[in-house]
């Protein structure tokens, strides 16, 4: 049985991923991100199944800081259909609703029904945590933005269903593993997933980046933030499409490392279908 660590509690939307990604493994949740990544670097747990970013409200806080200095590798990505009910006690009403819970992001993607309801809102480490925090409460003027599933593990009742403002919210998340998986080229659709840090010369990202253009590679996403307390150290996370095996690929990344003082391929992983779709 393999064993997923995620942030978050039972219910929330990491464990509704983990649990599509390995249907019947066995949860470890997490306090936070980092403790996720450590359990499976400490080998408590096979895989961490953690999100990256979201189609509302961008990527996710934190992840990307973690990510290259954790030693693991991406394996798989999975993109999540995101709902939220507003929940509360048994024989609550939404009329009885005076503070709503959950977490930053969820608040931040049902924003117009806590606008019509004109609630307050408590922001929570977790969307499950939240709706257990109501449970435990048992009052009727608190409520949860939280996934489906938690309702029934917590005991609540829906009080407003799909209340998300965007229906085709979703959270892309991936899978981290001690091992990279980085099968030959197949053909299939793939992507690539890497860190790099520019060398300290005029027009250096443009020429670092110049070789993804001249190649005809297509950059899905590039990312930039700052190392440490300085502000000239920035390293960017790049997500292109291809394996580092296809020759146009290979030249851009051969041309990307000419111009970096660093380097680094976090994963080589399958195209989620939902990717392919869009």
């Amino acid at each position: 049985m393999t064993t997923v660590a995620y942030q978050g509690e039972p219910g929330s939307n990491s464990a509704t991923a983990a649990h599509a990604l390995y249907p019947g493994c066995a949860e470890q949740p997490c306090t936070g991100f980092e403790q996720a990544l450590d359990a499976v670097t400490l080998g408590t747990a096979d895989v961490a199944v953690i999100p990256v970013d979201n189609s509302a409200a961008g990527r996710v806080a934190d992840v990307h800081h973690l990510l290259p200095e954790s030693g693991l590798f991406i394996i798989a990505e999975y993109f999540l259909a995101i709902r939220f009910d507003l929940m509360g006690v048994p024989g609550a009403t939404a009329d009885q609703v005076e503070c709503v819970r959950s977490h930053v992001h969820a608040l931040g993607q049902c924003r117009k029904v806590l606008r019509e309801g004109g609630w307050r809102t408590l922001v929570t480490d977790d969307t499950a945590g939240a709706a257990r925090e109501v449970a435990e409460l048992a009052d009727p003027r608190h409520a949860a933005l939280a996934p489906p599933a938690a309702a029934g593990l917590y005991g609540l009742d829906v009080l407003r269903a799909g209340v998300e403002d965007d229906p085709d919210n979703t959270t892309r998340f991936v899978v981290l593993s001690r091992e990279a998986v980085v099968g030959p080229d197949t053909g299939e659709p793939t992507m690539t997933s890497l860190f790099f840090s520019v060398r300290n010369i005029p027009s250096a990202l443009f020429k670092a980046l110049g070789g993804f253009a001249t190649s005809g590679v297509n950059l899905t996403k590039i990312e930039s933030y700052q190392v440490g307390a300085g502000l000239d150290a920035s390293r960017f996370y790049v997500e292109v499409e291809g394996h580092p095996d296809e020759r146009h690929v290979a030249l851009a990344l051969n041309e990307l490392r000419f111009f970096s003082t660093e380097v680094r391929i976090l994963g080589v992983y399958p195209a989620h279908p939902h990717r392919l779709a869009r």
